[in-house]
């Protein structure tokens, strides 16, 4: 509820005037029309239902006044309506399922955490189209850019090591993704790719797919994914059950770091869960959609309800003092 004329509600302080006055002309001292010698025999007398109803009248009529000041001030029921118009992006996630991303330097093991981080971003994209594609020997695509998001949750839940030929294709997890995105009319289109090696498989060339990139004005954000040095892998042996062996961690940080800057994108580097969340957080700051709202108000008077409620007030203290009462308390 707001109000149109507020400084109406001034008026209000006429009321204490008002019934200071009334009581003033009520008990002020007469001179006696009638002269008795003595009252005793009309002390028992009942003052009957009619003495209290004249205290109805001035309440009446307060409460009426009350309510056209109300009326004045034009009471409003606002009611807001915000649209949101997003500029959005066109997002690839494009993941790398070869087998080591078996391995649990990262917990719970690395693609585990990849599908988990990517799902909580897309959580947080508003407007974006956003899809996904794997590699291995081979790439290709999940689900392509879209709203649906929890289509794209769904399909990245189904991502799982064995989808194709074990190696590590980079350049044709990047050239999948630019096919996906190189029509696109998004002001801003970029690749999110994750891997945990070194290229050693597939048709094109990394370096080769950034440049292809860069040309379609796409930029690659990647980030490798291992800690230093070297990792648990889970080696299920038939006779001893699963057992661990340490595997050397080898990510050509030099060639992510050239595609990704060549497109204008960055490299990054997750040793860990925490570090792996905190690049997303990042890349979710680098890529925000400019968002535009238009606030819409409208005002719904709400005075008449007032207005009728004071009327009908002034009428039922006009009748109880002229028909019900015959004689009204505050008589000058």
């Amino acid at each position: 509820m707001s109000w149109a004329n507020p400084e109406y509600f001034w008026l209000l302080l006429l009321i204490p005037l008002f019934i200071g006055y009334r009581f003033w002309m009520t008990f002020k001292k007469r001179e006696a029309t009638l002269t008795f010698s003595s009252l005793d025999k009309l002390k028992g007398v009942s003052a009957g239902y009619k003495t209290w109803l004249t205290w109805v009248t001035p309440l009446l009529q307060i409460a009426a006044f009350t309510l056209f000041i109300t009326a004045l001030a034009r009471p409003q029921l606002q009611n807001t309506t915000v649209e949101q118009y997003a500029e959005g992006i066109d997002i690839v996630i494009s993941l790398d399922i070869s087998s080591s991303m078996m391995a649990e330097d990262i917990k719970p093991n690395r693609l585990i955490a990849s599908k988990e981080l990517a799902a909580s971003f897309i959580d947080k994209r508003i407007s974006d189209r956003i899809g996904i594609n794997v590699f291995a020997r081979e790439s290709f695509t999940v689900v392509p850019p879209t709203l649906d998001y929890n289509l794209v949750k769904n399909m990245l839940e189904t991502v799982d090591l064995g989808m194709v030929r074990d190696g590590t294709a980079i350049g044709m997890g990047i050239a999948t993704a630019i096919n996906r995105l190189r029509e696109s009319e998004a002001e801003s289109k970029v690749i999110i790719l994750l891997t945990d090696g070194m290229n050693n498989a597939g048709e094109i060339d990394p370096i080769t797919a950034g440049d292809i990139a860069a040309s379609y004005d796409i930029r690659i954000y990647s980030i490798g994914i291992g800690s230093r040095g070297t990792a648990p892998y889970p080696v299920d042996d038939p006779i001893f059950g699963r057992r661990y062996q340490n595997v050397q961690v080898n990510i050509d940080e030099e060639m992510l770091t050239q595609i990704s800057t060549q497109t204008g994108g960055k490299y990054w580097r997750a040793t860990d869960t925490q570090e792996y969340e905190e690049i997303y957080e990042e890349i979710d700051q680098l890529e925000q959609s400019e968002i535009e709202e238009v606030i819409y108000v409208d005002y719904e008077d709400q005075y008449f309800f007032y207005l009728l409620g004071g009327i009908f007030l002034v009428i039922l203290a006009f009748v109880n003092e002229r028909f019900v009462t015959r004689s009204p308390l505050f008589q000058p």
